[in-house]
């Protein structure tokens, strides 16, 4: 029977100064309204009254879910993986360079179809995914073959295992907050390093396209984070930042599916042109990206 998940405090800093702020229709599946919450005290915007872990499945049943499915379908999508090619080498390079190791072992959470592990397991890593969809794991299989685990594995792995730990725009789809965090950081190395991406709507790009911005992802996406946000959940758990890294390209990907949402079809000159006024923000204050990396490290 499906369970509706109703916060009477806020998931990350258990604040009960909350309050609801918008109301953002599901553009990829449903087609339902979902009421996104605000709490005054972290920052943090939270997706009420969502379906619990066992019940939404069904809202990730899109052939339009990339992550999942490596369609080409449409334009976006086709933009979307020649970017990803780029980014992937970042993301490794990154994680060579901030932990200080040239192979070692990798945890990726949520790995989607194993385009990240492939290119890191390509540089001498011994690599692990954990991913809850079926079919993203048997395409991680046939593409790349990495035989993805189902993410309940999380909590069956010992403790101390591993050089780095990512998870790439996945921490915001998780119900389960502080038992993955707690069970993150005791999975990782003395001087191990967490790498967590999530979408910030303290970015000028959601500030541009407000309910029609399409990081908010309901009810897929839970949280809807900020830096400040980050830091609070990291403290709780005797955890710290040990630096951030914007992620430039999202905002021209997420201006480009937002455009779509607001004007029933997709502006691309628009489109751009927002993404890029959302990067100089962000050149600024980096703070203001439309997604951060955040390298986190045991406090």
């Amino acid at each position: 029977m499906s369970e509706i998940v109703h916060y009477s405090e806020c998931p990350v800093c258990g604040s009960n100064e909350i309050n609801p702020l918008l109301t953002v229709k599901d553009q990829t599946v449903s087609k339902e309204n979902f009421v996104i919450w605000q709490c005054n005290k972290c920052t943090l915007r939270f997706t009420q009254d969502v379906p619990d872990a066992d019940s939404i499945a069904p809202y990730y049943k899109s052939e339009n879910y990339i992550s999942h499915t490596n369609t080409d379908k449409g334009f976006i999508n086709q933009l979307y993986k020649k970017v990803r090619n780029y980014t992937l080498k970042e993301k490794s390079d990154l994680i060579i360079k901030s932990t200080g190791v040239d192979k070692g072992n990798l945890l990726d959470v949520g790995c989607g179809i194993g385009a990240f592990l492939n290119v890191i397991k390509e540089k001498g890593w011994q690599v692990k995914g954990l991913e809850p969809d079926e079919s993203a794991r048997r395409l991680a299989k046939e593409l790349y073959n990495i035989d993805a685990e189902e993410s309940s594995q999380l909590f069956h792995l010992p403790p101390e295992s591993f050089d780095a730990i990512t998870m790439w725009h996945v921490l915001e789809h998780v119900h389960d907050l502080h038992p993955y965090i707690d069970q993150i950081k005791s999975l990782l190395k003395p001087n191990g390093k967490v790498f967590i991406a999530v979408p910030n709507y303290s970015s000028l790009d959601a500030d541009i396209y407000r309910l029609n911005w399409a990081a908010y992802d309901v009810p897929r996406h839970l949280y809807h984070f900020t830096p400040k946000s980050i830091e609070m959940l990291l403290k709780k758990h005797g955890m710290k930042l040990a630096g951030k890294k914007p992620m430039w390209f999202d905002s021209f990907y997420i201006s480009l599916l937002s455009s779509k949402y607001r004007d029933g079809k997709t502006g691309y000159i628009s489109s751009f042109i927002n993404g890029l006024r959302s990067n100089i923000k962000a050149m600024i204050n980096k703070d203001h990206c439309s997604s951060i990396i955040y390298i986190i490290e045991k406090a």
